[in-house]
């Protein structure tokens, strides 16, 4: 009776651990079919098609999302965008993030530290701000259409606390992943429609820059291009 018994729960952890991985396996094909919808399933960081599958499973339509971007500058290199989104209300520009540990910086450092093990270990990074505001100038150089607004949504995944984040300039947002969806409602209630002078254009420059980030010559040159100018995230 007592093997009965044993086999019986085997029996029965077997069948619950089948079901709940055909579940698993059920929702992660539904989830890379609507990927495809707006990216490429290799395109850009796993965080952020993370970010595209959230926009996506929000309602935002696949031909408004622009992921993993190469803006060809005057001087025939690269400007990199995560994510664009084109809304009734302007463009919003992701710049996606992954630390742990606690993020202090302000809107006008050039800096930010990032500190870890209980504030025994500190390393420097480029000021995503910063980083997203020269994303944005180079895209407005190719969509000089005056009245275009621009949004800034810098988006910190991982196990990170924003300790001290100070001077964030307007239309510039600073979030953690669960709630990016409340500041993508915001921007779209809290703003007027946006007066497009050119809907194809701008759909064109998009779509031509996502397409840039296909070329594997071009991916290389950006990464190139990064260390030299930025080099590597330095250790305190």
């Amino acid at each position: 009776m007592f093997y009965q018994s044993i086999l019986y729960s085997l029996v029965i952890f077997f069948i619950l651990l089948f079901g709940a991985t055909a579940i698993y396996a059920h929702f992660e094909v539904k989830n890379r079919e609507l990927l495809k919808t707006a990216t490429q399933l290799h395109r850009g960081t796993k965080t952020e098609r993370a970010l595209v599958l959230k926009l996506l499973k929000a309602g935002i339509p696949p031909g408004a999302i622009y992921h993993d971007l190469y803006i060809k500058k005057h001087n025939g290199t690269y400007c990199q965008i995560d994510l664009v989104v084109a809304t009734k209300v302007g463009l919003i520009v992701f710049e996606v993030k992954r630390y742990n540990g606690w993020i202090f910086g302000t809107g006008y450092q050039r800096q930010w530290t990032q500190v870890l093990a209980y504030g025994k270990e500190k390393y420097r990074f480029y000021n995503p701000i910063m980083q997203n505001d020269k994303h944005i100038f180079d895209l407005r150089k190719k969509l000089p259409q005056e009245n275009i607004p621009y949004f800034s949504v810098i988006v910190f995944y991982g196990d990170c606390v924003l300790k001290d984040v100070s001077f964030v300039p307007d239309n510039v947002y600073l979030v953690k992943s669960d709630r990016i969806l409340d500041v993508v409602e915001r921007i779209l209630n809290n703003n007027q429609p946006a007066e497009y002078q050119n809907k194809r254009e701008i759909i064109r420059v998009l779509a031509q820059a996502a397409k840039n980030g296909e070329d594997l010559t071009v991916q290389a040159q950006h990464i190139e291009n990064i260390r030299n100018r930025f080099g590597r995230e330095s250790r305190v």
